[in-house]
């Protein structure tokens, strides 16, 4: 007996969002982020918008010592991290949080699996300053899997800080973006005797710091710039420690030193 149609769709839908859990993400593909995708921004998206994307096929220059690695979020779902380290990826970041309201729903699989894999991973919170204070979200960051272990294989957590959804500086004034920063840092710092990793580009740095307040001494630089060379650092910082030069297919980054450096970072 042929089922009523009612039921043939609700079938339909069932195998439908049965294979979407079952599928893995392969290099280079995107999944849904999910249904709080308004809330939920993936690293570099706003400075690919400001500042313009990479040509296709960049390679950045050449650099006696260097790490390959990538960052990923919930807009790559279930990543297949076999893959990437087949192709030489050697650390990751994930995105754990933003503000203080959203969770990456593919945290779990993107941190155990990288790291699973043999890689030196480190989780990241896409910062909201329009949100709550500096070091509310460091603490929300910390309790949602932003913490540090002296593992060998944990990075420090990254303050992504970047262009708002609604408004460049959030509203804020440099001196009041500088305060929400030393905030987050220092909350970071004190929960996990860590300081964490400022992921940002110069442009921005330059807008809505006033380049004023000074992290160089304290906070790894993680610079945003797509080129062939990571041109002019944020104020004070002398050198990167990360570039996120390309993100085609993925968020393409590089660590500054080799490999015995990046695990000199990782233990603390």
């Amino acid at each position: 007996m042929t089922a009523p149609r009612r039921w043939r769709r609700l079938l339909g839908a069932a195998v439908a969002v049965s294979a979407s859990l079952l599928a893995v993400t392969a290099p280079g593909a995107q999944a849904s982020p999910g249904p709080d995708a308004s809330d939920n921004h993936e690293m570099g998206a706003s400075i690919r918008a400001h500042d313009g994307v990479a040509p296709a096929g960049l390679a950045p220059a050449s650099v006696d010592a260097s790490v390959p690695g990538i960052d990923v979020s919930s807009y790559q779902g279930n990543v297949n991290w076999a893959s990437y380290w087949s192709a030489g990826k050697k650390f990751a970041y994930v995105k754990a949080t933003e503000g203080t309201s959203y969770q990456n729903a593919y945290f779990s699989q993107q941190y155990t699996g990288s790291y699973n894999v043999g890689m030196i991973r480190g989780a990241y919170h896409y910062g909201r300053p329009d949100g709550a204070g500096g070091a509310a979200q460091a603490d929300y960051f910390v309790a949602h899997g932003g913490g540090w272990s002296k593992d060998g294989k944990t990075l420090p957590g990254t303050l992504d800080i970047e262009w708002g959804p609604n408004n460049a500086c959030y509203g804020k004034t440099p001196a009041q973006m500088v305060a929400w920063i030393k905030a987050f840092s220092d909350e970071y710092h004190a929960k996990t005797t860590r300081w964490p990793v400022i992921y940002t580009a110069t442009s921005w740095w330059s807008q809505c710091t006033g380049n004023t307040g000074d992290f160089s001494s304290t906070n790894p630089l993680w610079v945003a710039r797509y080129a062939s060379s990571a041109g002019t650092l944020p104020y004070n910082w002398g050198f990167y420690t990360f570039w996120q030069y390309s993100s085609s297919p993925i968020d393409q980054d590089q660590f500054s030193a080799d490999i015995s450096r990046l695990k000199v970072l990782a233990t603390g």
